[in-house]
C-alpha cells in the first residue's frame, strides 16, 4: 500500500512539475529593442510539447502607448515567438501579464493593464521543437514608434510538464514553398545563399512536405525586402535563383515565365490575401503588364511562415517590363533614348535626381525620380542625363500655358492610356502609396524614325495599405488620392493635378472608367475575384492565423474599424469596402460621358465584342464586329479563374467563335476575356 501511495505521489509530481526562471528589468527607448536574458538550467535536454517545455511567459512593464510595442520569446536556438504586438492603443502599462499557449482569453481581446493569462498571438509552443532548453532565454521587447517611452520591470518564463503545443504544417492545397537557410542568417541588402524547393502536384492534386521539389530544386540567394512591411512578424524575401556557381539561370514557377528574380510577399497586413493580387490583374486586364503572382505555403527552416505571394519582380525583361536592354555602352545616338525604368520611392543622393519642379498648390516641396534600371549602380553619367532632360522637358510643357496642346503638349511625352488606367487602378483601390512610394514608369527606345517613345505609367504596385479605411482616409470609400501629395518621406509629383485641368483627359478618364464598369470594374465581377482568392487560399488561411495569431487584432496600418473575427468576415469587409468606393467613384470620377470618343488616346485599352446567350446553358458565342487583324485568344474562366476552354484568335481569320460541350460545367458565374494584340476585355456570364 505504502510502495502504490509513493508512486501516486510521484506521478502526481511528474504530472503538475512545473519551474520559474525569472528576469530583470531594462530601458524601453523610442525604436529600440531592449533583450531581457533569462537563464534556463534544468535536468531535461529536450523540450516537447507532450512531456516537458515552455508553458508561461510572464511580464511586468510600464509604458505610455502600449500599441507601439512588440513582445517576443527568443528560445536558445534563436526561435522567436510573437507574444503581443500593437495591442493595448494609448494605454498604459502592462500588470502581472503572461501568455500561455492553452488559455482560451486571446491576448487581442483584454485590456490594459491585461492583468491575467492571455492566449499569445503566435504559437509560441513552437519553441517546444525537441531543442535543448538549457541556456539564455530573451524576452524581447520593441518600441516601434517614437514619442512614448517605458521600462520593463521584470519578467519570467515558466517550463512544467504540461508544455505549450503548435500546428505542425505538413501538407496543403497550395504550392509549398520549402527554404533552408543551414543555420545561416538572412540579411538585408546583401544575399544569403540557401537550398530552396516548390513541390506542387498540379491543379487538384494534394501537395505533400515529403513529396519531391517537382517545381524548383536548386540554390537560391535570398534576402530581406520592403520597409514597412519588414518591421513586421512575417518577413517578405526577395529571391534570385542561382546555380552551383552562384550564377543567375531562369525558371518558370508555377506556369509564371522563366525569370530569375522573384519575391515572397508577406501577407501580415493584408488578412484577406486579395489587396495586392485584384490590382495586379485588374492592370493587367486593363492591357498593361501586370505583375503575375500565385498564393504559396513557406516553411523556413522547418518552420511553417504561413500564406505567401511568389510573385514576379518588376524588372526589364519581355515577359515583365518590355522595354529595350540599355547596355553600359549604349551612351550616344538612338540607343541612349531608351529603355528606362524610374520611379517614386524612398531615395538617397546617389541614387536618384530632384525635380526642377514642385507639384502645383505645393511651392517648394522637393520631389525625386529614382533610378531603377539600370541599375543606380550601374546606369552611366550620359543615361542619367537622357533621362532627366526627357524627363524635366515633359515637366515644363506640363506647366506651361500651352500644356494641352494635342500634337506639342504634355500629349509628347506620356501614353496617355497607362496614365489613365494607372489612374483608375490606384483610385478604385484608393492606395495613396500608389502616387508617392513604389510608382514605377517605362520609357522605351525610341523609333527609328526619330519619333518619341512616351512614358509608360506602371506596373501598379503594393496595395497592402489600399482597399481598406484607415485613419488617414474616411470610412465611407470616399476621397481621391492622387492630390495627396505630401508625405513624411517622400513627395508625389502631382502630374494628375495638372493633367486633370485638361478637359479632354478628364473626359478620356471618365469615359474609359465607365466602359470598364461594365465588365472588369462591374461590382459582380471584383466580388467574385475577391471569393475566388477566398477560396485558393480557404484551408490554409487557419494555418496562417494559427501561426501568427493576429486575425483579430489590429496590425500593421491603422484601420478605422475593429478588426474582424474571422476571416469570412474580413473577405465581407473588403467586398463592402469595393461597393462603397465604386459607388463613390460612380458619383465622383472627373469628366464627363457626352460624346465618349477614345479617338485622343495614343492606345486602344480594350475589344468590342458581343457574347451570347447570357445566360448560357451549352454553348456561347463570341462575335468580334470585325475580321481582327492582330492574333490573340478567347479564354472561358470560372469564378476561381480556372481556365475551363481556349481558343486562338488568327489575323485575318474568322470574326465568329463558338465554346461548346459546356453543358457539363457547373452553374455559376464565368467570364469570357477576348485579348487581340495588347487589347483586353473581359464580360461576365451566369450559367
Amino acid at each position: 500500500m505504502k510502495i502504490l501511495t509513493l508512486f501516486g505521489s510521484l506521478l502526481l509530481l511528474s504530472v503538475n512539475y512545473a519551474q520559474t526562471f525569472n528576469g530583470g528589468g531594462g530601458a524601453i527607448l523610442d525604436n529600440q529593442t531592449v533583450n531581457i536574458p533569462i537563464t534556463v538550467s534544468v535536468p531535461q535536454t529536450a523540450i516537447n510539447t507532450t512531456t516537458f517545455g515552455l508553458e508561461t511567459v510572464c511580464i511586468n512593464l510600464t509604458h505610455t502607448y502600449l500599441a507601439d510595442l512588440t513582445i517576443q520569446i527568443v528560445a536558445p536556438d534563436g526561435t522567436t515567438k510573437t507574444l503581443a504586438q500593437g495591442i493595448g492603443g494609448g494605454d498604459d502599462n502592462m500588470t502581472n501579464t503572461c501568455f500561455n499557449g492553452f488559455s482560451t482569453n486571446p491576448i487581442t481581446s483584454g485590456t490594459a493593464p491585461f492583468i491575467g493569462t492571455f492566449a499569445p498571438m503566435s504559437q509560441m509552443g513552437g519553441v517546444n521543437n525537441g531543442q535543448n532548453p538549457n541556456g539564455t532565454w530573451l524576452v524581447r521587447v520593441t518600441d516601434n514608434y517614437g514619442a512614448d517611452e517605458g521600462n520593463v520591470i521584470n519578467c519570467s518564463i515558466t517550463f512544467g510538464s504540461t508544455p505549450c503545443d503548435y500546428f505542425q504544417f505538413s501538407e496543403s492545397d497550395l504550392p509549398i514553398v520549402v527554404i533552408n537557410t543551414s543555420g545561416q542568417a538572412i540579411g538585408y541588402d546583401i544575399k544569403t545563399i540557401v537550398d530552396m524547393g516548390i513541390i506542387y502536384n498540379g491543379a487538384g492534386n494534394r501537395n505533400h512536405l515529403v513529396d519531391p521539389y517537382n517545381e524548383y530544386n536548386g540554390k537560391v540567394g535570398i534576402e530581406y525586402r520592403g520597409n514597412f512591411s519588414l518591421s513586421l512578424p512575417q518577413k517578405p524575401y526577395s529571391i534570385e535563383l542561382i546555380d552551383a556557381l552562384g550564377n543567375s539561370i531562369d525558371s518558370s514557377i508555377l506556369g509564371m515565365p522563366a525569370e530569375n528574380d522573384w519575391l515572397l510577399l508577406a501577407n501580415y497586413n493584408d488578412k484577406s490575401f486579395a489587396r495586392n493580387v485584384v490590382p495586379f490583374e485588374l492592370f493587367d486586364s486593363l492591357g498593361h503588364y501586370g505583375v503575375r503572382s500565385k498564393h504559396v505555403d513557406v516553411v523556413l527552416n522547418g518552420e511553417y511562415q504561413g500564406i505567401y505571394l511568389l510573385a514576379e519582380k518588376i524588372k526589364r525583361d519581355s515577359n515583365r517590363v518590355d522595354i529595350a536592354k540599355l547596355d553600359s555602352t549604349e551612351i550616344t545616338g538612338n540607343n541612349l533614348t531608351g529603355g528606362y525604368i524610374f520611379k517614386i520611392d524612398y531615395w538617397d543622393n546617389s541614387n536618384s535626381w530632384q525635380s526642377n519642379y514642385s507639384p502645383i498648390g505645393f511651392p517648394g516641396l522637393d520631389v525625386h525620380f529614382v533610378y531603377y534600371y539600370p541599375k543606380p549602380e550601374d546606369i552611366q553619367l550620359e543615361q542619367q542625363t537622357y533621362i532627366q532632360n526627357f524627363v524635366d522637358e515633359f515637366e515644363t510643357v506640363l506647366y506651361s500655358s500651352n500644356f494641352d496642346d494635342p500634337n506639342f503638349g504634355y500629349r509628347k511625352y506620356i501614353s496617355t492610356t497607362s496614365f489613365i488606367d494607372y489612374f483608375i487602378v490606384n483610385e478604385v483601390a484608393r492606395n495613396g502609396d500608389g502616387y508617392k512610394k513604389s510608382r514605377f514608369f517605362s520609357k522605351d527606345k525610341d523609333n527609328l524614325d526619330g519619333t518619341y517613345k512616351k512614358i509608360k505609367a506602371g506596373p501598379v504596385w503594393d496595395f497592402d495599405w489600399a482597399l481598406k479605411d484607415m485613419w488617414a482616409g474616411s470610412e465611407d470609400g470616399s476621397q481621391f488620392m492622387y492630390n495627396a501629395i505630401g508625405g513624411q518621406d517622400v513627395n508625389a509629383p502631382g502630374w494628375y493635378i495638372r493633367l486633370l485641368e485638361d478637359t479632354v483627359f478628364a473626359n478620356e478618364l471618365r469615359c474609359r472608367y465607365d466602359d470598364f464598369r461594365r465588365n472588369i470594374l462591374s461590382l459582380p465581377y471584383l466580388h467574385a475575384k475577391v471569393d475566388s482568392i477566398a477560396a485558393v487560399v480557404m484551408e490554409s488561411q487557419e494555418w496562417h492565423y494559427l501561426t501568427w495569431g493576429h486575425l483579430s487584432s489590429s496590425t500593421g496600418t491603422p484601420e478605422v474599424q475593429a478588426p474582424p473575427a474571422t476571416f469570412a468576415e474580413e473577405v465581407q469587409r473588403l467586398k463592402d469596402w469595393f461597393t462603397r468606393r465604386i459607388e463613390w467613384l460612380d458619383a465622383n470620377m472627373p469628366g464627363t460621358l457626352n460624346g465618349c470618343s477614345f479617338t485622343n488616346l495614343d492606345e486602344l485599352g480594350g475589344v468590342n465584342y458581343t457574347v451570347y446567350p447570357n445566360p448560357f446553358a451549352s454553348f456561347i458565342t463570341i462575335d468580334l464586329g470585325a475580321i481582327p487583324s492582330e492574333s490573340g485568344e478567347i479564354t472561358l474562366v470560372d469564378a476561381a479563374g480556372r481556365i475551363i476552354q481556349q481558343q486562338q484568335i488568327t489575323p485575318n481569320g474568322t470574326q465568329h467563335f463558338e465554346l461548346t460541350n459546356l453543358g457539363d460545367i457547373m452553374t455559376g458565374v464565368y467570364f469570357v476575356e477576348v485579348k487581340i494584340g495588347t487589347r483586353k476585355t473581359v464580360q461576365k456570364l451566369v450559367k
